[in-house]
């Protein structure tokens, strides 16, 4: 199927490149990148994402705090190709009416999410939303961690089944359908993905993302942008799809599909297609923005942001997308805004969110610059001694980028590093 798709040629071009070591590619966050510090002064850069880097060799990610910073993300580079498509989309697009409304609708583990979220900040500041979906729960907490260390507040995260969003109609103006697939991309990093492939494989995936793209497609407005794409490249999944969409659901196909083969680039490989819709559809009515329920110490956030309570924890919402995330309430959003922490007497307690996130005033917190030894201490969870540093609450940082918080007892520091979040090998 792949040879009737791609050509003899590309067939046993793609053969050769799955015998050799994947390529390592980063993309570097626009809003972590230290003013005058080069993160990777050997990377290459990758060709239509200014902030991809190829690495010379893949380092031990798990041991580097700048990436439990947010200071980048591991990604293929073929997979940014998505945020490529994205950037041009969003020409069409302005904020001056009311925030740009975005779904990624299959997010996990959060790489295109991350991407986008970028995108969308520089184009439009505080006036976006993105919704991150995932329909497995377990995933769907890891796109919640990494959505938290990247530190955009304009990101939610759902987890729901797509049928959800026919709830939403005519809400979102972009949606990012990266939809499950037969793998073929994936045929030199996991095994498991060629055991599994089958013609009868990718027949069920075929149908699979008529399916996921026909419940999403009620929410998004006419004149709104899909871009769609797999990690793989048969015809059925791919071009056949795209064609399906435009007749049977009502659109214009305004990016023809590009399928990106290894050996042809240094990724694993995509397919990506953008479609403008053009069936009609009601436009969603916002209900009443979030007002603030909670008071919080001054001077804790950039900008205006308005208070809700979940559980224990107070989060603050950029009030630009006030109305936009008080949408978002039937869908139970795992995460919206930032988790700021949660008041006790007359003590706030920071949450380990907030030290990461692009909300937060730097100054909010005496800071500490810790030695890397000293940084993988802290993600370690052990306990820091820091003579010179301020009692209470202190942000820890490394090359300038906060890493969480302690609280300074005197003695010793409590380490308030998230358990879920530590690193468990040796250090």
């Amino acid at each position: 199927m792949a040879e009737e798709a791609l050509g003899p040629d590309s067939v046993a071009m793609l053969r050769a490149a799955l015998e050799l070591p994947p390529a390592v590619s980063v993309r570097l966050n626009p809003f972590k990148t230290p003013s005058g510090d080069p993160l990777f002064p050997e990377a290459e850069p990758v060709p239509g994402s200014e902030w991809g880097r190829f690495l010379p060799d893949r380092p031990v990610f798990t041991l580097d705090p700048l990436f439990h910073a947010g200071a980048y993300y591991v990604q293929d580079s073929s997979a940014m190709r998505v945020g490529d498509i994205l950037r041009e989309c969003l020409k069409q697009f302005d904020a001056k009416d009311r925030p740009l409304r975005v779904l990624d609708a299959c997010a996990a583990p959060g790489g295109k999410t991350t991407d986008a979220a970028a995108s969308l900040r520089e184009a439009f500041g505080d006036r976006f939303l993105l919704v991150a979906n995932e329909v497995m729960r377990q995933r769907a907490g890891i796109l919640k961690d990494n959505v938290a260390v990247w530190g955009d507040p304009c990101v939610a995260v759902t987890s729901v089944d797509p049928a959800a969003f026919k709830a939403y109609e005519g809400f979102f103006d972009i949606i990012l359908a990266d939809v499950p697939c037969s793998g073929e991309g994936m045929f030199r990093k996991d095994e498991k993905a060629i055991r599994d492939w089958s013609e009868d494989n990718v027949a069920l995936c075929a149908a699979r993302q008529r399916r996921i793209v026909s419940d999403l497609w009620p929410s998004l407005r006419e004149g709104g942008v899909l871009i769609y794409s797999t990690c793989t490249f048969n015809r059925r999944e791919n071009t056949e799809n795209v064609e399906w969409i435009a007749k049977n659901l009502g659109a214009e196909i305004i990016s023809p599909g590009q399928t990106l083969v290894p050996g042809e680039v240094r990724g694993e490989g995509q397919f990506v297609a953008a479609l403008r819709k053009t069936s009609p559809s009601v436009a969603f009515r916002l209900p009443k923005p979030l007002r603030s329920a909670i008071r919080i110490p001054e001077g804790l956030l950039r900008g205006p942001a308005v208070t809700a309570l979940r559980g224990d924890a107070v989060i603050a919402v950029p009030e630009a997308i006030a109305a936009e995330a008080a949408a978002l309430e039937s869908l139970h959003p795992l995460s919206v805004g930032t988790n700021i922490g949660s008041g006790k007497g007359r003590e706030w307690i920071p949450s380990a969110d907030l030290a990461l996130s692009l909300q937060a005033r730097p100054d909010a917190w005496p800071s500490v610059a810790l030695s890397r030894e000293e940084a993988l201490s802290f993600l370690h969870g052990d306990t820091l001694r820091l003579q010179d540093a301020s009692t209470g609450y202190c942000i820890v940082s490394w090359r300038s980028l906060p890493l969480g918080f302690v609280k300074n007892i005197g003695s010793r520091c409590n380490n308030l590093h998230p358990k879920d979040r530590r690193i468990r090998m040796a250090i």
